[in-house]
């Protein structure tokens, strides 16, 4: 008896201690000066490594790095040039054509030359005319693609040595939370289409850089932790994903929706080569008639102050989150375009909502695998919902 005792004392010193542990864990703050101080002297160091690396000669300038860190995520670094394109322009001198790729982010510009080799006897001739221009669309074509593929090798080479080797400024950052680059946009509120754009994403988990800096693991090692993702947005419209397009923008019409609303119109996707499809949701939670006077339709809330708005918008965000999840794993199940190892990703832009401490963004990732085997029975709903990655933007 009194060795049970004994060992029930243990246990429950064990346990008070952990406990004791943890709630000092959780009430462990980020020193928030000292936390922007450190993403702009990362953000200045990868931009450096950026403008040797895309441009060694340094010529360009002027390519922005634009860090954010949020709690329980990691720093996410957002990359320029995601909406560049080409631009044509033709030079006064005779046979030659110079081809600059601009991006309206102050990416860096990529310019090059060569000449037209056209007969003049056949210049009148519109078959002959129409057959050069074929070739020089095929030349810019070629030539730009070129361009565009080098450019984004140098930017994923110069973020990759970034990480590795300058990551541990962000001295804040707990083991499991992540740094990652990436050239896309949280905030896309309309589809911007252009062909061939990249999406480039490189991440790393704060505790393989630690491993690596303590020496329990070789540079080699570190970079082959690195998740990179480098793909092409394929402009498609497939059936399954046009049908889900469709019954989300259903179920969050305001006579549908219980928590915020959206439409099929606010909905869009990216298919994007060998890593799956984005969805691209902007949702609301309130409308306004009359200057001052508030109504809420998903709640049958009419004629209400916006104090009363607000908190009923910032009890709403956790079912929300938990219903999107709900109706992802119920109804995006009928894709059947995505292979096992691609993912769903819907990236919401929410309701806005200053001083409400509900996030700007919400995305949420779950592998089709996960789907299949939740549709074909083999894992249940609680199981398939823990399967979420979610990632939070910065609160309102």
């Amino acid at each position: 008896m009194k060795d049970m005792k004994l060992t029930v004392r243990f246990w429950a010193v064990a346990i008070l201690a952990v406990t004791m542990q943890m709630q000092s864990a959780f009430a462990q703050k980020i020193d928030q000066e000292r936390m922007e101080r450190d993403i702009e002297v990362a953000e200045n160091v990868l931009s450096t490594l950026l403008r040797q690396e895309v441009s060694p000669n340094g010529r360009f300038f002027g390519l922005e790095v634009k860090g954010v860190y949020q709690e329980g995520y990691g720093v996410t670094f957002r990359l320029p040039g995601e909406y560049s394109s080409p631009i044509l322009i033709r030079g006064q001198g005779e046979g030659t054509v110079i081809y600059r790729e601009a991006d309206p982010h102050n990416a860096p510009t990529v310019a090059y030359s060569y000449s037209q080799d056209a007969e003049r006897d056949a210049r009148g001739k519109a078959e002959k005319e129409a057959q050069l221009k074929d070739k020089v669309m095929e030349k810019r074509r070629v030539a730009v693609d070129s361009a565009r593929n080098a450019y984004n090798d140098r930017l994923i080479k110069a973020s990759k040595d970034f990480i590795v080797d300058y990551s541990d400024f962000l001295t804040q950052l707990s083991p499991n939370e992540r740094i990652v680059v990436t050239n896309k946009n949280e905030n896309r509120s309309w589809y911007y289409k252009e062909n061939k754009r990249k999406h480039i994403s490189i991440e790393a988990l704060k505790s393989d850089i630690i491993a690596f800096k303590q020496g329990k693991i070789t540079r080699d090692q570190a970079f082959a932790k690195l998740k990179v993702v480098n793909t092409e947005v394929v402009d498609v419209k497939e059936q399954d994903l046009e049908l889900l397009t469709s019954i989300i923008g259903r179920l969050y019409r305001t006579d549908l929706a219980k928590t915020y609303f959206s439409s099929e119109n606010n909905i869009y996707y990216e298919r994007l080569k060998d890593y799956g499809v984005i969805y691209y949701m902007e949702v609301f939670s309130s409308n306004e008639p009359m200057p001052g006077k508030l109504t809420l339709p998903t709640q049958g809330m009419t004629d209400v102050d916006k104090e009363t708005r607000d908190k009923k918008v910032t009890e709403l965000y956790p079912k929300f989150e938990q219903e999107l999840k709900e109706n992802i794993l119920e109804y995006g199940r009928t894709l059947r375009s995505l292979g096992d190892e691609e993912v769903l990703v819907f990236n919401v832009s929410l309701t806005k909502c200053k001083g409400c401490g509900i996030p700007s963004t919400v995305e949420l990732n779950i592998k089709n695998s996960v789907l299949k085997d939740f549709a074909a029975g083999k894992i249940d709903k609680n199981t398939a919902l823990s399967r979420f990655t979610v990632k939070k933007g910065v609160n309102q």
